[in-house]
């Protein structure tokens, strides 16, 4: 495990997840309900800031979600989920939602959210969270994206 202060690359944190969409997860119109898919989202993306801070995780703000496809029953969801930008104390983690079908591999794209993290030191305060590598091109474009993000939700908070 790296230094507590060693900043970590995007890939060293990411996390995917897969599920089974069940019947049980379904309205009467046998898509997935979004609390479901909101569900799997914050899991995913709490795993991912866990990974990235090395320290236990709270939510402290959705900052979107956009649901642009159902997923049926049977269809696999493939959650992932990725650090975007790292504040001073907080992380923005970027989730995207696939579903695919598993007779004909067809997939397609049909939930992203942005969610807002603070990692807590052993008394739940939080504490400041190590740097971020982006390494790549897209990296880097959704590290200057979750900065101006973040700066909004300040911006909107006051």
């Amino acid at each position: 495990m790296k230094n507590q202060n060693e900043p970590k690359t995007v890939a060293e944190s990411a996390v995917e997840m897969r599920f089974l969409v069940m019947p049980n997860d379904t309205n009467p119109q046998n898509s997935i309900f979004g609390g479901v898919v909101m569900s799997w989202i914050d899991m995913a993306a709490a795993m991912c800031a866990e990974r990235h801070s090395n320290r236990p995780v709270v939510t402290v703000h959705v900052d979107d979600i956009s649901f642009k496809a159902p997923m049926k029953i049977g269809d696999h969801a493939l959650i992932k989920a990725s650090i975007n930008y790292v504040g001073k104390t907080s992380m923005l983690v970027g989730v995207k939602v696939i579903a695919e079908n598993p007779f004909t591999g067809i997939t397609r794209h049909t939930t992203t959210a942005y969610l807002a993290f603070v990692a807590l030191d052993d008394i739940g305060r939080p504490i400041q969270i190590r740097g971020l590598i982006p390494e790549t091109e897209d990296e880097i474009r959704r590290f200057e994206n979750g900065k101006a993000r973040i700066d909004d939700m300040k911006k909107n908070k006051k």
